[in-house]
């Protein structure tokens, strides 16, 4: 089983003709699904509210084989994100997010410890962001690395950021907690903006994750695997006719996670295993995680769709 950690809110994304239209999101929910689109089992921690949006959500959310059990019905209510798409289908955002549910976690509202079965616990973007739940949700991640692998996304909004050498602090503080890292290369040129965002991935090694992957867009994905020497490779993501790019850095890093689940490379007992990952390993995360991605471009929103993939093999 896999954990996902984080926000589930509404997406109001543009239309042509001037209008929205209300889609569920969310990295973190957006992510568990795409894990229960590949077969994997799943579940989400995230706080719900009891609107209309909110009933939609734990519909959408549940009817895609995500596993619901450790959700919080919270009075709060759903936070929304407007998502403008451009031509080339890139999304920018904006957020109602002041007083809504997704960020006013209480120690009591997490599960402490998370079942025998989890291997992995997939956190980031604003849940481990926005006060006052982000202290609570690090100081949970921190104690539960002890168990499972901890998957971490910063998925930095700059619209809601704060000081940049705040932001800084914050997310090395967290990256620091995680065997896994994704980011993109828009995180890293916001956070480090007078520096080349593969050196910055480079030194991001050094906090102490495994595995690291940065994505570029069309351009080459990199992946650096921790040691001494450290492993680089890269991947071209793959072709494909683009609906818009809502979701496709969490359906990356869903595909990061299956295919290392795959690999038998999830747990606190395969941390040796994730740290001692070759060069085909890597390269076949790399591949399995653009198939998912390119199939969620395909198609308007975050939801991939049902997705039959070949195995992961090295």
């Amino acid at each position: 089983m896999l954990t996902v950690i984080g926000e589930a809110l509404i997406d109001l994304i543009s239309a042509e003709n001037g209008t929205y239209r209300p889609v569920p999101g969310g990295a973190p929910a957006n992510t568990a699904v795409a894990l229960a689109r590949l077969g994997a089992p799943v579940s989400l921690l995230a706080r719900i509210g009891d609107d209309r949006f909110g009933r939609d959500l734990r519909t959408y959310i549940g009817s895609r084989g995500v596993d619901l059990r450790h959700t919080v019905a919270a009075p709060e209510p759903t936070t929304l994100a407007i998502a403008d798409i451009d031509d080339t289908g890139r999304a920018e955002y904006s957020f109602y997010v002041h007083g809504t549910a997704n960020w006013q976690w209480t120690p009591e509202e997490l599960p402490d410890p998370l079942g025998g079965d989890v291997t992995a616990v997939h956190a980031g973007s604003l849940a481990m962001a926005l006060p006052p739940g982000m202290s609570v949700l690090e100081k949970w991640l921190a104690a539960q690395r002890e168990h499972v692998t901890v998957s971490y996304d910063p998925n930095i909004r700059p619209a809601l950021a704060g000081p940049r050498g705040a932001e800084v602090q914050r997310i090395e503080r967290q990256g620091a907690l995680a065997d896994v890292i994704k980011v993109s290369d828009e995180d890293l040129d916001w956070l480090y903006p007078d520096r080349p965002s593969e050196e910055s991935l480079r030194r991001w090694a050094d906090l102490g994750p495994s595995l690291l992957l940065l994505t570029r867009g069309s351009e080459e994905t990199v992946a650096v695997r921790a040691g001494d020497p450290p492993l680089l490779v890269r991947r071209r993501p793959l072709r494909t006719e683009v609906a818009d790019t809502v979701g496709a850095g969490d359906a990356f890093g869903a595909g990061v996670l299956d295919a290392l689940s795959q690999l038998g490379a999830l747990g606190s007992a395969a941390r040796p295993r994730l740290a001692a990952l070759d060069e085909a390993a890597v390269a076949a995360c790399l591949e399995h995680a653009h198939l998912v991605a390119a199939r969620t471009c395909e198609r308007p929103g975050a939801d991939p769709g049902e997705l039959t993939l070949p195995p992961v093999r090295v």
